[in-house]
């Protein structure tokens, strides 16, 4: 296995010196056991060009039934110890509420749940690295990612979060149904600095309605300080759904523009039955925290094709065709449109399932009955 493994490394780095940094090994002590290998099998499996090396016609062969082994042997390996974790580390990307490690912990058989908020570089880095089992992170992340290991790492889409614009509860525009992009243009807007996770897909719903240039006053580090600007500085924010306050009011945008939030794992430390549990308790937990937002929670349910990985989570279908667009809930300080990020870019998947009422939710995860969703 040992032999294995450090044959598909160097394959999959195309450089004895890569792999010797990823594997822990000098880089002599590293050729040595290839030289090794390569006597064991007859030939050799590598040759040396300008960019590197490159398999021969006996390691076109031999390389592949390799990594196949290896990754059966990650399978039985994770099986095994699966049960006897002491501690499951988990990383989410802009804030981590307490409930969520209260959601992941009764859903896990893990003595214990550590979580850890971190940018989605870094916490793709840790999750590839192995000093997180998993991670909740966008899908624009994770496409360009350069850490993302093809072996090691696994995703799917929790859900896919529709962006929408996030206003001061008072703007003359809340209670629309959408906001048009010549309204757009009419704004004075708070954006996101460049390095973070959430640029590009603004960069791009701004884009696609023609509106290079607009009055910015600040660019912020996070969905929460652009709330607060929001509140503030009565300027206007584009966010998903979850990533909203109570202080703003949230109205959908006539271009549809959305995100994935993806879940990302080692596949050699998270056997399927933890990867079942992780998606479908995060998948819960997300209906349940959309509740909160009673339009969004609204939203959500009046549209269901458009959040397909929710499905088993909503309530039944109405029989006679989809209803129509519900107007803004103005029962109370929270209420207002959710929204979320969707991005036609380099994600992959979309949203969909919505989560029931919270006894049934308490008896499919031996969650609480009455869990406290903190902002």
């Amino acid at each position: 296995m040992r032999h294995a493994k450090i044959v598909t490394t160097i394959d999959r780095l195309g450089s004895i010196s890569r792999a010797a940094a990823q594997l822990s090994l000098p880089q002599s002590s590293l050729t040595a056991q290839l030289k090794r290998i390569e006597r064991a099998v007859g030939g050799e499996l590598f040759v040396r060009t300008r960019t590197g090396i490159v398999p021969t016609a006996l390691g076109e062969r031999i390389i592949p039934m390799l990594a196949e082994l290896v990754r059966h042997a990650d399978r039985v390996i994770a099986e095994a110890t699966a049960h006897f974790t002491e501690v499951f580390r988990f990383g989410n990307a802009e804030w981590t509420p307490p409930s969520l490690r209260s959601a992941l912990k009764s859903a896990l058989p893990v003595k214990e749940v550590q979580t850890e908020t971190l940018s989605p570089d870094a916490a793709i880095a840790q999750v590839s690295r192995g000093a997180l089992h998993a991670a909740m992170v966008p899908g624009v992340a994770l496409a360009a990612s350069t850490e993302a290991d093809e072996l090691a790492l696994a995703s799917t889409v929790i859900v896919r979060e529709p962006v929408w614009v996030a206003l001061p509860h008072d703007h003359c525009l809340v209670g629309q149904d959408a906001v048009s992009p010549a309204q757009l243009a009419s704004l004075r807007w708070v954006r996101y600095t460049r390095d973070h996770w959430f640029h590009p897909i603004e960069k791009q719903l701004f884009a696609s309605v023609g509106h290079a240039e607009l009055e910015v006053l600040h660019y912020v580090d996070g969905h929460h300080e652009a709330m607060n600007w929001v509140r503030d500085a009565r300027a206007a924010a584009l966010t998903p759904p979850t990533g909203a306050t109570r202080e703003v009011r949230l109205v959908p945008i006539s271009v549809a523009e959305g995100t994935d939030m993806l879940l990302v794992w080692r596949s050699d430390s998270v056997t399927c039955d933890i990867q079942r549990r992780l998606l479908n308790t995060l998948r819960r937990y997300y209906c349940e925290y959309a509740r909160t937002i009673p339009w969004y929670w609204s939203w959500v349910t009046q549209h269901p094709d458009e959040f397909k990985e929710l499905e088993s989570f909503l309530p039944p279908r109405a029989p006679f065709g989809p209803p129509g667009r519900p107007g803004p809930d103005r029962s109370g300080p929270g209420a207002g449109p959710g929204a979320g990020h969707r991005v036609a870019s380099a994600s992959a998947g979309g949203v969909r399932r919505a989560a029931p009422v919270a006894e049934t939710l308490a008896r499919a995860v031996s969650a609480p009955t009455n869990p406290t969703i903190e902002r």
